[in-house]
């Protein structure tokens, strides 16, 4: 497999919807701010986003959807789906996350995610791997072949004004691009839950494994900075 190989649009192998993603290396996907119900009374709803590109022109939408009993209780740990839209309102990428615990200290129930585009074609997943203080992921293919691993910082430390999540080559010996949970501004990281991530790629890397990185952004957002 050539994991940079970059389709043309209309070509097998380039979903449908996903040939912008082909033409860039670096997206932002900014949380839509929560402050009143989430500040006030603490009452959760549902996640939405926007996808943007460096020029800040949005390219794509998503919304969470989940019942209000798992966003109640369950928080940041709650199963999803992230329904994708491109600005015609068609679903161009559904993100799955099931139900797992959160523990760092115990191996068992790690965190997965599956990646769909369009809706029903499987493209990729994101497998956490278990270490007691580094959060670190591996991206793999449809097949659930490894093409690439993420590896954040010391425990994931929320509490730092940017934190990186490098995306690295299997045998980590390059750094090709990274996921950054940036700094919005004292006010809103404390009254708002509002987040913005930067995703960094390789402008020639397999677009559906591009896909796969924004799923993994919304794993990062809801596992290590309370995305709810």
């Amino acid at each position: 497999m050539n994991m940079y190989a970059v389709p043309s649009p209309g070509i097998p192998g380039c979903p449908p919807g996903l040939e912008y993603l082909t033409q860039v290396g670096k997206v932002q996907v900014t949380q839509k701010s929560k402050l009143i119900l989430k500040a006030l009374i603490g009452f959760e709803s549902n996640n939405k986003y926007e996808v943007r590109n460096v020029m800040g022109q949005n390219v794509f939408y998503a919304v969470e959807e989940n019942d209000c009993l798992s966003r109640q209780c369950c928080g940041p740990l709650r199963s999803f789906t992230i329904h994708i839209l491109d600005n015609f309102g068609q679903e161009i990428i559904t993100v799955t996350r099931p139900l797992k615990c959160m523990s760092c200290f115990f191996p068992c129930c790690l965190q997965e995610l599956e990646v769909q585009a369009p809706p029903g074609n499987t493209v990729g997943y994101v497998i956490q791997q278990w270490h007691p203080f580094s959060p670190k992921f591996i991206v793999a293919n449809e097949h659930n072949e490894p093409v690439l691993k993420i590896h954040g910082p010391f425990c994931g430390w929320s509490c730092l004004p940017d934190v990186d999540f490098e995306i690295l080559t299997m045998d980590e010996v390059s750094k090709i691009g990274k996921i950054s949970k940036q700094w919005t501004g004292l006010l809103r990281e404390a009254f708002t839950d509002s987040d913005n991530f930067g995703i960094q790629f390789p402008m020639d890397l397999d677009v559906k494994i591009k896909a796969v990185m924004i799923g993994a952004c919304f794993l990062i957002t809801y596992f290590f900075f309370f995305g709810v």
